[in-house]
Parts: C-alpha cells; structure tokens; sequence
C-alpha cells in the first residue's frame, strides 16, 4: 500500500486536538491546535540543514492542512 504523505488524523479522547501524520522520513505527529510535534524517528544530519529541512516539512504541513481544510469547508 502506498500511503500519502499527510494525514489528517483525531482522537476522541483528546477532542480538542487535530494531529497531521507525515508518514515519510521523518516521520512526525502534529497537534494543530497544541503546537507540539512528536518525531518518530531519530533526526540525523548537519543542524542547519535539519533546521531547513524541518522548517520545509513544517510548511508542507501547513500548505496541506489549509488544502484539507478549505475542501472539507467546501463539502460542508
């Protein structure tokens, strides 16, 4: 199975919380509305560069959670 990039993903124990699963190198959970990631995999490399790395996968997120958003509001 192939799966996307991102994910939307919730939780009905934690109902305030909307989390973004990247499910590539390096993976990560997203909360949106806490603001905390959790990686799931070790961070290896040069720190600037791990810094514009993360700094690009935290824009992609963005990019795709506004895109899911916008769609589902367009649904409704």
């Amino acid at each position: 199975m192939e799966l996307p990039n991102f994910l939307l993903a919730d939780n009905t124990d934690h109902p305030d919380s909307l989390y973004i699963v990247h499910t590539q190198y390096p993976r990560f959970i997203w909360d949106i509305q806490g603001d905390d990631i959790e990686w799931l995999d070790e961070l290896e490399g040069e720190e600037e560069e791990l810094v514009n790395e993360i700094a690009s996968l935290i824009e992609t997120a963005e990019a795709f959670y506004e895109r899911e958003m916008k769609r589902l509001e367009a649904e409704a």
